[in-house]
């Protein structure tokens, strides 16, 4: 597949770089992808920055949250991931962890839910003894051609998942972390440069982005470190479960370096931040989005 082109709504042309596909259910699953994508750190190569810590991650059944979790399991970090319903998925993620030598757990619901967060780090915290590291990737997107047509139940879904699953994360959270513990944010460049139809899903991300600084402030004294990354095309199950399949096959070619992002490239930027390595480092936003300049 290479050099087909296809006019694009401004008139320009892009390359079609993979077959065009759907899903009809979000988050969409691994599986049916074509290609796969690389979300197994299979050429990461690990240093021992967290041996026996537990590190919880939301949405971390695939994509980029599956990448993060085989990333610090090769760490040496126990990893817990929630997930919504996405179960073979989340048992490939759960076996990719073991294989590591590394405790796992895996736990489905609605990060949605503040109780059910809280149910959560209960379970993990019986089961693992601590949270060292919390990264809050979990989200979802849902294209809206006409404003006037977002509904105030996706409206509420969106921020639910997508930021109110942050705030109820880290409050369920912190009272069990630690002086030198640390806190993730997966935002994104639509933040920055917005969507035109994504409307709610950019809002949520630029919420995401103030959280991230606001709570950085918050925990300074604690010694607790919070930062957040904003990766641009990423090619994870959330595209095909979103997008139109022609647009799915051209997905992230309009950016400088012409492709989107491998879960596999995003995840070490959220290693490093978690890590000592980064121990000055917070309340800052990493851009890992293939070239966009967005000043932020």
């Amino acid at each position: 597949m290479g050099k087909t082109q296809r006019p694009d709504k401004k008139g320009a042309s892009k390359k079609i770089v993979r077959p065009p596909q759907a899903q009809s259910k979000q988050p969409g699953m691994t599986g049916p992808m074509e290609p796969q994508p690389k979300d197994t750190m299979e050429e990461y190569v690990p240093a021992g920055r967290f041996m026996n810590r537990t590190v919880l991650i939301t949405g971390g059944d695939s994509g980029i949250g599956r990448a993060a979790a085989i990333g610090f399991a090769k760490e040496g970090a126990n990893v817990a991931i929630l997930y919504l319903n996405e179960h073979e998925d989340a048992k490939e993620t759960e076996r990719l962890i073991r294989t590591e030598g590394r405790k796992a757990l895996r736990i489905a619901g609605d990060v949605g839910q503040e109780s059910f967060c809280r149910q959560a780090v209960k379970t993990v915290l019986k089961t693992m003894g601590r949270i060292d590291i919390l990264c809050n990737n979990a989200a979802e997107q849902h294209i809206v051609e006409e404003f006037e047509t977002l509904s105030e139940a996706q409206l509420l879904k969106t921020f639910r998942t997508n930021i109110f699953s942050m705030f109820y994360m880290a409050k369920a959270c912190l009272p069990h972390m630690q002086e030198g513990a640390s806190i993730i944010n997966t935002a994104s460049v639509t933040a920055y440069k917005g969507n035109p139809v994504l409307i709610d899903y950019s809002s949520t991300k630029g919420a995401i982005v103030s959280f991230t600084r606001s709570l950085a402030i918050h925990l300074a004294p604690r010694r607790i470190r919070v930062n957040g990354i904003a990766p641009g095309p990423v090619w994870t199950p959330l595209i095909p479960a979103s997008f139109d399949p022609k647009e799915v096959a051209t997905f992230g070619t309009d950016v400088p370096l012409g492709r989107a992002a491998e879960p596999d490239e995003i995840a070490p930027a959220m290693i490093f931040l978690a890590s000592s390595d980064a121990s000055y480092i917070t309340g800052q936003i990493v851009h890992i989005n293939g070239g966009e300049i967005v000043n932020g």
